[in-house]
């Protein structure tokens, strides 16, 4: 693997981590959210992040299916 492509994967790489970090943090929200939001508040609240973590985690795993067949191409 020559410099310019260990480079597009470092930042693919990169890409992938903090997309999963952000993922685990909204799930942490969520959970945190249960406890914290008012009543009347809770159950949209949840609902919202629930939904950005089930989108993000569609595209996270279409990312993840793309750069490792990219990967493994550049073999």
């Amino acid at each position: 693997m020559d410099l310019a492509t260990k480079e597009k994967f470092k930042w693919k790489f990169y890409r992938l981590a903090i997309m999963l970090n952000i993922i685990i943090l909204l799930v942490a929200i969520g959970i945190l959210a249960w406890f914290l939001v008012p009543g009347v508040y809770r159950i949209p609240v949840i609902l919202i992040i629930a939904l950005l973590v089930g989108g993000l985690t569609i595209y996270f795993q279409g990312q993840y299916r793309k750069t490792r067949e990219w990967l493994h191409d550049q073999e």
